[in-house]
């Protein structure tokens, strides 16, 4: 259980502005024997890019579900806002419809249209009207510069538009954060521009984004801050000039010196 279980489901510093909008607090979260997660500190303001990246295994995409209850810490907090994420008495619907969340494969629902997989978590979720969901849906897909895709079904879509059509699905529920979880590691070299470009709009509106990625172009042009994570626990966090340039630590530099 959550230390958090035990603890008031109200924010512990309410002054208005004075929390960052996502917390990660002494994160912990095992599979069995497995610590995948070890005592992780985060905080995204509000309106900042964080990025995360390490090598395979280190626990990042298990961190990020468990941003938006997907998964389950054994042990520490995670806050959205005022909101906590962690505690036994949080409105699990509630933080789903504040945090959307971009995987790796593009999970929309092959039976509906580009349109209709954007329509449907607002209709049912949110009871919203028929019109007003299709209108906004329009928007959004044109907004992922795919307006001329409205009827079109997943299989009749290239990797790179399944994708922005999933980041347009995420945004009609007009989510506080955007988690993205390797958003183009399924996808062919030309079609990772397409999407890169879509979260660098995203970033330049104002949107709070989390994303575990290992574009480095992406994080010299949005990222505020990165953050390296290895064998489960958080080695560094710096801006992208500093870390990519000068890091403290050996395991990030002999991480960076594969990558780069």
């Amino acid at each position: 259980m959550s230390r958090s279980d035990a603890r008031s489901d109200r924010n512990p510093d309410p002054r208005p502005g004075s929390l960052p909008r996502v917390r990660i607090i002494d994160a912990c979260k095992s599979f069995g024997r497995i610590q995948a997660v070890k005592n992780a500190n985060i905080t995204v303001a509000k309106g900042e890019v964080v990025l995360v990246i390490g090598p395979s295994g280190s626990g990042k995409s298990t961190l990020l579900r468990c941003v938006n209850r997907l998964e389950t810490l054994s042990s520490g907090e995670i806050w959205i806002d005022e909101d906590s994420v962690t505690s036994a008495h949080g409105d699990i619907r509630k933080i789903r419809e504040e945090v959307g969340m971009v995987f790796q494969s593009f999970n929309l629902f092959p039976h509906l249209t580009a349109l209709g997989n954007i329509t449907i978590a607002p209709l049912i979720v949110k009871g919203m009207d028929r019109k007003e969901a299709q209108d906004k849906g329009r928007a959004l897909l044109e907004r992922v510069g795919l307006s001329d895709k409205v009827k079109s079904y997943p299989d009749q879509l290239s990797g790179g538009q399944q994708q922005r059509v999933a980041i347009a699905r995420a945004l009609a529920m007009d989510p506080k954060v955007m988690l993205f979880d390797e958003p183009t590691s399924a996808l062919d070299p030309e079609m990772i521009k397409e999407v890169l470009d879509v979260m660098l709009a995203l970033a330049e509106d104002g949107m709070t984004m989390l994303v575990v990625s290992h574009e480095m172009g992406f994080a010299k042009a949005a990222a505020h801050k990165v953050v390296f994570m290895d064998n489960g626990e958080v080695i560094e966090t710096a801006p992208p000039n500093v870390l990519f340039s000068t890091p403290k630590e050996e395991r990030t530099r002999k991480f960076l010196d594969h990558i780069l």
